[in-house]
């Protein structure tokens, strides 16, 4: 089972889908791995590395993909190495149908099968293959040091021969997985941290690491464990409820989303003037549109003495762990794919058609069917034998 590593070809990308200790457990287990030269180099894994875990490095794209029949990567092929991959082979990254057209659609040409983690289910058997919870929880350690790094005060409480420093005043937006992660961390650094979500069920979670929750009356739990949209009154209530819980933190942190649609504007710009001067917003949704209405994605503005920090790509700037994280990712899924000794995915299995974007270039996936202008053609479960089926005779 031949699985090849490309470089990957975003800009502020330094991840990479496979780590040494990961690829040496899979080669184990039947996998060939065949790394592109370098592409660890920024993650600080070497070709040796690659190597001497049981893994073969390929000197360009060409010999990378000759005969590889599942290709690993983090962001999505770009349309050039879409086009130059094995007919029928089998991709698994981050893919949303939405931004990625175009290589979808050399994919589909190439009658690959597409799998993206963007949409593996948030059930627990899917926990260890989540890879969105694993490198929100690296975006949300960030997001606190980014906080702290840019505030010009201290997080935690001095008390000084000059006498009392107060702490900082923390206000995290959204209670996720990255949002749990920033308190924790803004927690640690001493910081008085409050938090706001829109599911009850993050109050629970946001108290029991220190954080005060901010009640609005506003609840919008949704399936899955994710938050619904919200109908524009609500948004208009929550916005204006909000308002001053912002205006009175020294730091906020934003971090709500909901999948495949621009992040919801939780501060406006007229909330962010009324901020004191020398305050911090760290937007962890830049890549999607943004929380705070004036966030430009990978961008440090000045909107009247605040500082609005657009985070773009946030698990990138710390690629070794993020990397390491994902690479286990891959290899709980890829339990799915390769079965002895050869790639035979399963799908009867309800994680496989839940992340299958394109399946031997068909469209399975609305979303994917809509932006491409295919027919939609769901994967159909196997039946169910009935309580008869299979009996043995009596």
């Amino acid at each position: 089972m031949l699985l090849a590593v490309p470089a990957e070809t975003r800009t502020d990308e330094r991840r990479v889908a496979l780590v040494p200790d990961v690829v040496q457990r899979l080669t184990a287990q039947g996998w060939e791995i065949r790394v592109q030269s370098g592409a660890g180099a920024a993650a600080h894994f070497t070709d040796a590395a690659y190597r001497d875990a049981g893994g073969s490095v390929a000197p360009d794209e060409g010999a990378l993909y000759s005969g590889a029949e599942v290709v690993v990567s983090v962001n999505p092929p770009d349309p050039h190495q879409a086009s130059a991959m094995p007919e029928g082979v089998l991709t698994l990254s981050f893919v949303q149908p939405a931004q990625s057209v175009d290589a979808l659609r050399a994919l589909a040409e190439r009658r690959a099968t597409v799998l993206s983690f963007d949409f593996v289910p948030r059930i627990s058997r899917a926990q260890s293959m989540d890879a969105l919870s694993s490198q929100a929880t690296v975006s949300g350690y960030r997001a606190g040091l980014l906080a702290a790094e840019h505030l010009a005060k201290f997080f935690p409480m001095f008390m000084t021969a000059a006498g009392t420093v107060p702490p900082a005043k923390v206000l995290v937006m959204g209670v996720g997985v990255a949002g749990l992660q920033a308190i924790a961390t803004a927690r640690r650094l001493g910081a008085v941290v409050r938090a706001y979500d829109v599911r009850a069920a993050a109050k629970e979670e946001a108290e029991s690491l220190g954080a005060t929750f901010v009640d609005l009356g506003i609840s919008a739990e949704g399936a899955g464990g994710y938050a619904r949209e919200l109908s524009p009154e609500e948004v208009a209530r929550q916005q204006e409820a909000l308002a001053r819980v912002v205006t009175e933190s020294d730091v906020v942190i934003t971090t709500a989303s909901v999948p495949g649609r621009r992040a919801p504007i939780l501060v406006k710009e007229d909330v962010v003037r009324a901020m004191g001067t020398g305050s911090v917003i760290i937007d962890l949704a830049a890549d999607n549109g943004g929380n705070c209405e004036p966030t430009r994605a990978g961008e440090e503005i000045d909107v009247e003495g605040t500082t609005v920090v657009g985070v773009a790509n946030p698990p990138a700037a710390m690629p070794t762990h993020a990397s390491l994280l994902y690479a286990r990712n891959v290899s709980n899924l890829l339990a799915l794919i390769g079965r002895d000794g050869a790639v035979a995915p399963d799908w009867a299995d309800e994680i496989l058609i839940g992340c299958c974007l394109l399946r031997d270039g068909k469209a399975v996936q609305g979303a994917t069917a809509e932006a491409l202008g295919l027919p939609h053609e769901p994967i159909a479960p196997p039946a169910q034998p009935g309580p008869d089926e299979g009996a043995a005779p009596r």
